[in-house]
């Protein structure tokens, strides 16, 4: 029956791939990514690098558009910028896909050994896409498997790269086994074997990183208010603001917690040079609790008036700010208008903030913490440099209310799940709308607060013990995977060319 299908034209297996993977990523169940790009397997194994490179990009345009359709929900911008945005986001990552296939496509012609080199050129693609301004990690496919939290395990070693590469290969095993001659017993056993071993292994693992009272941790207060940001700067609503964060917080601090955290933006205020500052000093210091809240910022240099996209730390020795290192494209700023100046003239409804350049790290009593911006938590070397520069946890303030209730919100909460199993770290999200949490280590999940409900909640949060080997090292199986396809490559051709 399988095989049946793969009879069908390149049209419709481009359709059919780009369906299956569009509909693995959340909050869907991944399972789809399992045997989604068997179909695409076969139009690069019988087509043309042209032909390849062609039906690629058509599933890559079908792929994103089912799983990035949120893009276009924006209600910070203008329908036909949000459009733009949307379709521009779909085209340039579907350009990866057509580049991909066109090389696999290449590689059999030439060699007819390509099914081998598939997933080290899978690795090499998401690992070159998260590169730069305009890079983009949420696609990886690792995004697709945090429901099946065994799996995901092994990102501490691999990066998310580890799991596409993972995926590619039981692909690749399963249209073998479908299409090529031999014994099909021995290749479901292999079969078998790829797809059970990062359960078995991931089971283990999350044992290992299970919540312990034992060990270190800090009670940790989220507050998540559940506020429309298209009405957070309206003069009129300005007083009814204050007053809600307000009562949110006192609520928070009577549950006692070590740190509270407020979400992203929190109050139309610079809060650093606001007179409502010196309102919370007094409170942190007579309860001895300390106060992380978002909030804009601006500086004033040789270059003029910057504004940030930050967060201030209100402690009990003092104050520390934070700017957002990695911003928005298109949103938040222009794409190189930090090297070219003139860029900031462009007017696509961006804020044009200016980007922050340290990781920051928040002394908390003994220990230290650091904070993500949002969209940074989708970038694992964002979160590897505040670990690296002695975070011991992890908090994200974001505002995902832009993207209303919508599957972006609950990509971006599992995005989270990625980093604190990266990094074994734990992690606490606080988000204007939701969805606010604290994760464990091991990826799993309590004291969640749904989309759309106003909350304050408290929860233990694990100090880091220790660097993981992908906090210490990074990417290192996407360069060992680059590394051995160019090998690959190279070998491939000269045997297929004999002098």
């Amino acid at each position: 029956m399988i095989k049946n299908i793969l009879d069908r034209s390149p049209y419709q297996l481009a359709i059919i791939s780009g369906t299956l993977i569009g509909c693995a990523y959340p909050p869907i169940p991944g399972f789809t990514a399992w045997f989604g790009f068997v179909p695409l397997i076969h139009i690069w194994q019988t087509q043309s690098p042209k032909e390849s490179a062609r039906w690629s990009f058509f599933a890559a345009v079908i792929a994103n558009l089912l799983s990035l359709y949120w893009i276009g929900l924006n209600s910070g911008a203008s329908i036909p910028i949000v459009l733009l945005s949307m379709i521009s986001a779909i085209l340039y990552l579907g350009i990866f896909w057509g580049i991909l296939g066109w090389v696999v496509a290449w590689v059999e012609k030439k060699t007819s050994n390509s099914l081998s080199l598939l997933p080290f050129l899978w690795v090499t693609m998401e690992w070159i896409r998260s590169f730069g301004a305009l890079g983009f990690p949420w696609a990886n496919l690792a995004t697709t498997q945090t429901v099946f939290l065994p799996v995901v395990q092994m990102v501490e070693f691999t990066g998310t790269e580890g799991v596409g590469f993972w995926i590619l290969l039981i692909n690749v095993v399963l249209y073998a086994t479908i299409c090529r001659d031999g014994t099909k017993r021995n290749a479901l056993i292999i079969f078998g074997i790829i797809f059970l071993l990062p359960w078995i292994y991931g089971s283990f693992r999350i044992a290992k990183f299970e919540f312990d009272e034992n060990q270190p941790y800090r009670s940790v207060a989220a507050i998540q208010p559940n506020v429309n940001p298209n009405q957070k700067w309206d003069a009129s609503y300005r007083s009814q603001l204050f007053e809600l964060m307000d009562s949110l917080h006192t609520e928070a601090l009577t549950m006692a917690p070590d740190l509270v955290v407020w979400p992203e933006a929190a109050l139309p205020v610079y809060m650093r040079v606001s007179s409502k500052r010196r309102v919370y000093e007094r409170q942190v210091i007579e309860t001895g609790i300390p106060l992380l809240m978002g909030t804009a910022d601006y500086r004033r240099d040789s270059t003029g008036r910057n504004v940030y996209n930050g967060s201030i730390y209100l402690g009990v020795n003092g104050n520390k700010m934070y700017h957002k290192k990695y911003l928005v494209p298109f949103a938040e700023t222009i794409p190189l208008s930090q090297q070219f100046p003139i860029l900031k003239k462009l007017n696509f409804g961006q804020a044009n903030f200016t980007a922050g350049t340290e990781f920051t790290t928040f002394p908390l009593d003994s220990i230290h913490f650091s904070n993500m911006i949002c969209y940074e938590s989708s970038h694992p070397s964002v979160a590897r440099g505040f670990v690296q520069n002695g975070a011991q946890f992890l908090t994200i303030e974001a505002n995902d209310a832009w993207l209303q209730n919508s599957s972006g919100v609950r990509q971006h909460f599992e995005l989270a799940r990625l980093r604190a199993i990266e990094l074994r770290t734990g992690i606490v999200r606080s988000a204007n709308t939701g969805i606010s949490g604290i994760i464990y280590p091991s990826g799993k999940v309590t004291q969640k607060a749904n989309y759309g409900e106003k909350i304050v909640f408290m929860g233990k949060v694990p100090i880091r013990q220790r660097l993981s080997i992908f906090a210490k090292y990074g990417s290192v199986f996407a360069h060992m995977c680059f590394i051995l396809t160019l090998i690959q490559m190279i070998w491939f051709i000269r045997r297929s060319n004999p002098s």
